[in-house]
């Protein structure tokens, strides 16, 4: 196999050097050919200088802080293999699992390190994650076990053919998952250890929103038909409970209302089917 290994960086200066170090360890026991690709994105301690001196990688720098998605998309662009790996450099992801991922890359399109374990995480970050894992789940009609594990590989053909979609922010891991999945791409998850960061987070609670705005944007790309018809069925019901309400405690009907959320339901139903023909149509 030829992969190529790609870590983006901020302000890692305490994890970087023995990352890099136990790729490399890791890699020497396998057959493969690879590379690694890191993405200094404009870190403002000292891990510049420490990846300068490193040998066998390939840097790219950033002048700015761009973004963890704008640095992995840097790197998938100038990465030379078919294959590609991403890791992170804050010394979370078990890199001695890089093999398991790997050995499925026969069968699947991509394969994720799926993060079973989450003890180290906050319960305030384990509840984000569970809202939104859920709602991925339902809007997707799949099972995710990690929708944003930055511990995966994949084929670089198909993660090119959506591109444009693809966030600058931590939203980049959420998006390819639900791009491969909404595409019927072979996705296969392998459980993994997560261990504690070396280094402060760089998660910041915003991208919480962040990350359900996406999930409905990408399922509005692909499947808008899905929320449509949700949407729709939940009108649909609100109008025949007024009705009930109605019917049963105010010995009236009140027609108009249940008349109006009823079209409405209809009309959103309808835009839904245009929606999606316009979406099947512009995918020919």
């Amino acid at each position: 196999m030829e992969l190529s290994i790609i870590i983006p960086v901020f302000n890692e200066e305490d994890s970087i050097n023995e990352i890099i170090d136990r790729i490399k360890s890791v890699m020497r026991d396998t057959d493969d050919t690879y590379e690694i690709l890191v993405v200094n994105d404009g870190s403002t301690d000292n891990s510049k200088a420490i990846l300068e001196a490193i040998q066998g990688i390939k840097l790219i720098n950033h002048v700015n802080n761009l973004g963890y998605g704008a640095s992995l998309k840097t790197a998938i662009m100038k990465a030379k293999y078919d294959f590609v790996l991403i890791t992170d450099a804050d010394g979370t992801y078990p890199i001695e699992d890089i093999p398991k991922l790997t050995q499925y890359l026969d069968r699947f399109d991509m394969a994720v390190g799926a993060r079973i374990k989450t003890r180290n995480v906050s319960f305030s970050k384990r509840i984000a994650k569970w809202i939104i894992t859920k709602t991925a789940n339902m809007l997707s009609k799949n099972k995710i076990p990690d929708i944003n594990s930055g511990f995966r590989v994949f084929k670089k053909e198909a993660a090119l053919k959506f591109f444009n979609l693809y966030p600058d922010g931590f939203s980049f891991t959420t998006t390819i998952t639900l791009v491969f999945l909404m595409n019927n791409y072979r996705v296969k998850y392998i459980p993994i250890e997560y261990h504690k960061r070396k280094g402060k987070s760089k998660m910041k609670p915003k991208e919480f929103f962040g990350f359900l705005n996406l999930l409905l944007n990408i399922m509005m790309y692909f499947n808008p038909l899905r929320i449509f018809s949700m949407l729709s069925f939940f009108l649909f019901l609100v109008g025949i409970a007024i009705f009930l309400y109605s019917l049963l405690f105010l010995n009236k009907v009140l027609d108009i209302t249940v008349t109006i959320i009823l079209l409405s339901s209809l009309q959103v139903f309808i835009l839904g089917l245009i929606a999606d023909l316009i979406i099947r149509r512009s995918s020919k």
